[in-house]
């Protein structure tokens, strides 16, 4: 029963990661407001809970302050491409990229941490490339989809820099404790940028939208799926994160009508399928 209910957990932390990249399509703010009041309502609510819970705010030296702020930096970096590759192009196109993710930690893992390069690890890698270059109808700047798609890399690249930043902290600090320095960090880092943007209009369900991205689709999603960690195995969950696409595509489907084409079918199954493979492997 506790295996099922960690599932449970690890599903509906996953299906709200996908949501989230949903409702950064429906708010019509610039991306940079949107990943801003994501991070903020984020730290708000982590905030206030690790109060509530007298949980130690403090990190224990000076070297942990100095990488888990450059760890926020470049998270902001990370979700505010992330948002502008899905408002630029679809749902799907911004997901199906930012799952390619484990193609850059292919290549980063070993300079960084001086690991040997794996000859499976570089044939996955491969076919993500592949499966990238499958949903691109064109090379063109002018194509919004191939503007997406670049947005969409540096999304996933910023992110495989984010894992393995964090892999510092595995097992010193708790999830929450890291969510919050590295969100509040990045809502630091991005406040400067509101002000290149025209205000933009704060209708109460747009506004109520980035708020439920913040405390559910963030602080909640990321605690739950901490959580199931200690009672499913690191693989599984691995596998199922891989679902986010899935479930994005899917919500976008059902709340926005953005339908998937063909192409992005086919890039996106070789993507995910390699990130399975690669998972499985490790």
């Amino acid at each position: 029963m506790e295996g099922k209910s960690g599932l449970l957990k690890l599903h509906a932390a996953v299906a709200l990661f996908g949501l989230a990249g949903v409702i950064g399509k429906y708010v019509s703010w610039p991306a940079p407001a949107v990943t801003f009041g994501r991070v903020i309502f984020s730290s708000i609510f982590l905030l206030i809970f690790m109060l509530i819970k007298k949980e130690k705010l403090r990190l224990e030296c000076r070297k942990d302050y100095v990488i888990i702020i450059m760890a926020g930096a470049v998270m902001a970096v990370h979700w505010t491409s992330f948002i502008h590759s899905i408002q630029i192009s679809s749902v799907a196109i911004g997901t199906i990229t930012f799952a390619s993710f484990p193609l850059f930690v292919t290549f980063l893992e070993p300079v960084i941490f001086r690991e040997k390069l794996k000859v499976s690890d570089l044939a996955a890698a491969l076919v993500m490339i592949a499966g990238v270059a499958v949903t691109v109808p064109e090379f063109s700047l002018e194509n919004t989809v191939t503007e997406g798609v670049i947005w969409g890399m540096i999304s996933s690249f910023t992110y495989a820099v984010l894992s393995l930043m964090n892999r510092h902290f595995a097992g010193k600090y708790s999830g929450r404790k890291v969510c919050l320095y590295e969100q509040g960090t990045a809502a630091a880092v991005l406040l400067p940028f509101l002000f290149m943007f025209r205000p933009v209009s704060c209708n109460l369900s747009e506004t109520a939208a980035v708020i439920f991205m913040g405390i559910f689709c963030t602080a909640i999603a990321h605690s739950m799926f901490i959580s199931s960690l200690n009672k499913v195995k690191v693989q599984t969950a691995g596998i199922i994160s891989g679902m986010e696409t899935v479930y994005s595509i899917v919500f976008a489907v059902i709340l926005l009508g953005d339908m998937i084409t063909l192409r992005e079918l086919a890039g996106g199954a070789v993507i995910l399928a390699a990130a399975a493979y690669k998972t499985i492997k490790n």
